[in-house]
């Protein structure tokens, strides 16, 4: 399922416990690595962290948003891929977050299936990271 070579640490960040913990619970029987946070600032924040396969983030968090988080990541010229997940979905927040770079966009409740669909295809894509 992962590649040889390839990175494999998906980074969670998420606020509510319940879900971040149910999002680590399934990537790590699925096979990645998984580094979860509570907040943008606590990942931003994380000196160790080696290039990830992917980061999913919580649109709405206590301090910094999902999207404001993308935009910060990329100020910083990390290209890793974004998934944003939701609660709170409208079209106009799916458009901003695709608009932003996210490459994908989940509104809660969102199928397990999906979200490892989504991460598999990061994983299988020829593009570099």
């Amino acid at each position: 399922m992962i590649g040889e070579g390839q990175p494999s640490t998906v980074l969670i960040v998420e606020d509510d416990d319940s879900m971040r913990d149910a999002i680590d619970i399934l990537l790590s029987l699925s096979g990645y690595r998984t580094l979860a946070f509570g907040s943008a600032e606590a990942m931003l924040a994380e000196d160790a962290i080696e290039q990830p396969l992917c980061v999913i983030s919580d649109l709405n968090l206590p301090a910094m948003s999902g999207l404001d988080l993308l935009i910060e990541l990329r100020q910083r010229g990390w290209p890793t891929p974004v998934i944003i997940i939701t609660a709170f979905d409208s079209p106009s927040t799916r458009n901003e977050a695709m608009r932003r770079g996210a490459v994908a966009y989940m509104a809660k409740p969102f199928p397990s299936a999906a979200l490892l669909s989504a991460i598999h295809n990061l994983s299988a894509s020829e593009r570099p990271l």
